[in-house]
């Protein structure tokens, strides 16, 4: 900004372990979207080291990283990013035609991605003619159709009424229960607290970093 330089982030160090469930919490500024960025290679650190999977990529080129986003990482974003003239098969097979798959092959399995989050009878529907949780559904068969190494939320809840939150909060345990690691961006407690870890920042730093020993698993009733 000018000449003054900002640190988002101060010497943080910070492991995840795969299949873990965390969530990331602090108040504007605290850095917590910048630490998201740079876990899903959307921003690389400008000094320092990230590793995922065993490699290095804080100084890979911009397609070696695109390449990484589209097969390690699924993205679930709070205002869903869905193209709204594509049927809900067709946005969940888009990031198959960047990995190279053939039509039949983008269609069975964006099918599948679908039947795993309770929407194969909306395959051909487009974003207009869903709910908000049906579209944070097709959001996330979206993230998972690629078997990511790890899906990213950020605030997946943010557009979402109560009831409709606590399902898409079901479904995401349901989706750690089979393995997947799972990390949220989320500046709600209620949401925070279906996380296993919790990592609170603040001006940059960690401030703690601590095991949720209250889990909840089931729904809060509406």
């Amino acid at each position: 900004m000018g000449s003054e330089v900002i640190m988002a982030l101060k010497s943080i160090s910070i492991n995840i372990d795969q299949g873990e469930y965390v969530a990331f919490m602090g108040p504007s500024g605290s850095g917590k979207s910048t630490l998201m960025n740079i876990i899903g290679c959307l921003d690389t650190p400008t000094d320092g080291s990230y590793v995922l999977n065993n490699h290095d990529v804080s100084d890979l080129t911009e397609n070696e990283l695109a390449e990484i986003r589209n097969k390690e990482i699924g993205f679930v974003f709070q205002t869903f990013n869905l193209l709204p003239r594509a049927s809900a098969l067709e946005n969940v097979a888009l990031p198959l035609v960047y990995a190279g798959y053939s039509s039949s092959e983008r269609e069975e399995k964006a099918l599948a991605a679908l039947a795993g989050v309770g929407l194969e009878d909306r395959a051909y529907h487009k974003p207009n003619e869903l709910s908000g949780g049906q579209r944070q559904r097709v959001a996330i068969a979206r993230a998972l159709v690629n078997n990511p190494s790890i899906i990213l939320a950020d605030e997946p809840t943010g557009n979402l009424d109560s009831k409709t939150s606590y399902d898409i909060m079901d479904l995401f345990q349901e989706l750690h229960d089979k393995g997947n690691t799972i990390i949220m961006v989320t500046h709600e407690e209620d949401i925070a607290e279906y996380s296993h870890r919790i990592v609170r920042l603040r001006d940059g730093l960690i401030e703690s970093d601590e095991v949720n020993k209250s889990v909840r698993t089931t729904k809060v009733p509406a």
